[in-house]
C-alpha cells in the first residue's frame, strides 16, 4: 500500500510539474508500465460489485510497483491494439455466504496470479479536441494463470484514462473487469501507471511529428502545425509575405504604418497614407500626380507636366505646349496663331518692292536685301501656324530655260534666308515659274521692270 502510494504521487507530480505539449497520436507505439491490483470478490449483482468497487482496503490485492507491462500500436480514428501482461500475489480471497448473504476475506496461501490479455481500444480523444485528456474503451479476450488452478481464458472489458503530461508521457489509469471462463474467479484490475509513446519521425526536432507536421524540414510551432512564425505576428511563415517583419492578418503578415491599407513592401510611401491608385502615396491637389512627383503640389496639373497646369504665355486660351505662335496673342482655332488675312500677305508682299533684291542675272541676295527680309520674317512668325509660297518670275528676255532656272533659285534663296531668320522650314515652300507667269507686257521695258519680281502667296 505504501508503494502505491508513492506511485501516485510521483505521478501527480509530475503532472504538476510538466507542461502539457501534445497528443499521443503522433507516436505509433506506446509502452506502458506499473502497478496492479486485482480483487477476486464475487458480485451477486451488478450493483453489488460495483458497490465494493473501490473498497481498496478490504478484498484488493496489489502488486507494486512494476506489475504489469502493455506493448500496443496505434491505428486509425482512434483504434489502438496492445497485449498486456500482469501478475500478482493473491493474499485476500472473497467468500461469498449464501445463508448469510455476507462476505468474508481469508488469505489461500499467496497464490501467483498472472494474465495475457490482448484489447482494442478506441480513444475519445480526438471527439474532445483534447491535447491533455486521453480517456479510452477497451475490449479483448485473455488467458489468466492462479496457482493450484486450471488456466482459463477471460473477456475482458473496461475503461481508461491517459493523461498526457509530456510530448511523450502520460500518467495512465485503468480499471475493468475479467469475466472467467473457469474454476478461476472472475476478477476486477485496477492499472495505475506512466505510458511512452513513441515511433513517430520528426526531422525537425519541433515535437510535432512529420505526418502532422506542414514544415518537416523546418522547425516550427504546434499551433502552426509544425511550421515557424518568425516575426511572431500569429502568421505561419509559409503564408507571410512579410516572415521577418510583423505585420497583419489582411496583408498577409506583411505590416502598413501608415494605416492605408497598403502594405509597406507595396507602398511607395510608407510613412504618409495614400490610395492604391498613387500606390500608397497621397496627391493632394488630385490631379493623379503623387505629391512625391508633384511639381505643383498645391495646385492640379498635366500629368505630362510633372503636375503643374500649362502655361498659356500669351494669354489667348491655347497652352504654350499646343500653341505654335506662344509669345503673340492669336485664334484658338488657327493654333494659337493669329489669322493670317489680306492685309497681312499685302503687307508682306510690300517689303519686297522697298529695296533691290538681286543684282542684274544673279541669283544672290544683295546687300540691301537683308533689312527687308528680316522685317518679313519677324511677321512670318507671329503666324507661324500658316504657310507661305515664294514664287520667283522672269521677264521674257533670254533664254527660256535659263530664266526657269534663275527664277527657281532667286526663289530658293528668299526661302533659306528666312528660315535662318528664325521662319519655321516647314512653313515655307519655294517655286519658280520663269517667264511663263507676266502680270505685264514684256513689250515694254516698265512691263518688263513689273515681271521681273518675288511673290509671296498665302497657302490656305
Amino acid at each position: 500500500m505504501k508503494n502505491l502510494k508513492k506511485i501516485i504521487l510521483v505521478a501527480v507530480a509530475i503532472f504538476s510539474l510538466s507542461t502539457v505539449q501534445a497528443q499521443n497520436e503522433n507516436n505509433k507505439w506506446i509502452l506502458s508500465m506499473g502497478a496492479n491490483g486485482v480483487s477476486m470478490r464475487p458480485g451477486n449483482s451488478l450493483e453489488d460489485s460495483f458497490s465494493s468497487y473501490f473498497d481498496v482496503g478490504g478484498h484488493w490485492n496489489f502488486m507494486p510497483p512494476i506489475s504489469y507491462v502493455t506493448v500496443g500500436r496505434q491505428l486509425k480514428g482512434g483504434f489502438s491494439v496492445g497485449v498486456t501482461g500482469s501478475w500478482n500475489t493473491i493474499r485476500k480471497f472473497v467468500h461469498h455466504n449464501n445463508t448469510t448473504d455476507k462476505y468474508y476475506v481469508y488469505n489461500p496461501g499467496d497464490l501467483s496470479f498472472f494474465a495475457v490479455d490482448l484489447n482494442a481500444r478506441y480513444s475519445f480523444q480526438n471527439a474532445l479536441d483534447s491535447q491533455l485528456f486521453d480517456p479510452y474503451l477497451y475490449a479483448g479476450i485473455g488467458g489468466t494463470g492462479l496457482s493450484g488452478y486450471k488456466s482459463t481464458f477471460s473477456g475482458n472489458y473496461g475503461v481508461g484514462l491517459n493523461v498526457w503530461v509530456l510530448d511523450h508521457l502520460a500518467i495512465t489509469f485503468q480499471t475493468g473487469f475479467r469475466q472467467q471462463t473457469g474454476t478461476i474467479k472472475n476478477q476486477t484490475q485496477h492499472l495505475i501507471g506512466v505510458t511512452f509513446g513513441f515511433g513517430a519521425k520528426d526531422q525537425d526536432k519541433d515535437r510535432v511529428a512529420d505526418d502532422k507536421d506542414e514544415c518537416p524540414t523546418v522547425s516550427g510551432l504546434k499551433q502552426f502545425n509544425g511550421c515557424p512564425d518568425t516575426d511572431g505576428d500569429g502568421i505561419a511563415d509559409k503564408d507571410d509575405s512579410c516572415p521577418e517583419v510583423a505585420g497583419l492578418e489582411a496583408l498577409k503578415g506583411c505590416p502598413d504604418t501608415d494605416n492605408d491599407g497598403i502594405a509597406d513592401k507595396d507602398d511607395q510611401c510608407p510613412e504618409q497614407a495614400g490610395s492604391e491608385e498613387m500606390k500608397g502615396c497621397p496627391d493632394a491637389d488630385k490631379d493623379g500626380v503623387a505629391d512625391k512627383d508633384d511639381a505643383c503640389v498645391d495646385v492640379a496639373g498635366a500629368i505630362e507636366n510633372k503636375g503643374c497646369p500649362w502655361p498659356d504665355t500669351d494669354g489667348d486660351g491655347t497652352i504654350d505646349k499646343d500653341d505654335k505662335c506662344p509669345k503673340v496673342k492669336g485664334d484658338i482655332n488657327n493654333a494659337g496663331c493669329p489669322v493670317v488675312n489680306e492685309e497681312v500677305v499685302k503687307k508682306l508682299n510690300s517689303f519686297l518692292t522697298k529695296a533691290v533684291l538681286f543684282d542684274t542675272g544673279k541669283t544672290t541676295l544683295s546687300d540691301q536685301a537683308s533689312g527687308v527680309l528680316n522685317e518679313m520674317a519677324q511677321l512670318m512668325i507671329e503666324y507661324g501656324n500658316d504657310k507661305f509660297q515664294i514664287e520667283g518670275h522672269t521677264d521674257s528676255v533670254g533664254d527660256d530655260v535659263k530664266n526657269q532656272e534663275l527664277s527657281e533659285k532667286r526663289a530658293a534663296s528668299i526661302k533659306e534666308y528666312l528660315i535662318k531668320a528664325g521662319v519655321d522650314a516647314n512653313n515655307l515652300t519655294s517655286k519658280g515659274f520663269g517667264e511663263y507667269s507676266p502680270i505685264a507686257s514684256n513689250k515694254t521695258k516698265a512691263g518688263r521692270a513689273k515681271n521681273r519680281r518675288v511673290e509671296i502667296i498665302h497657302m490656305k
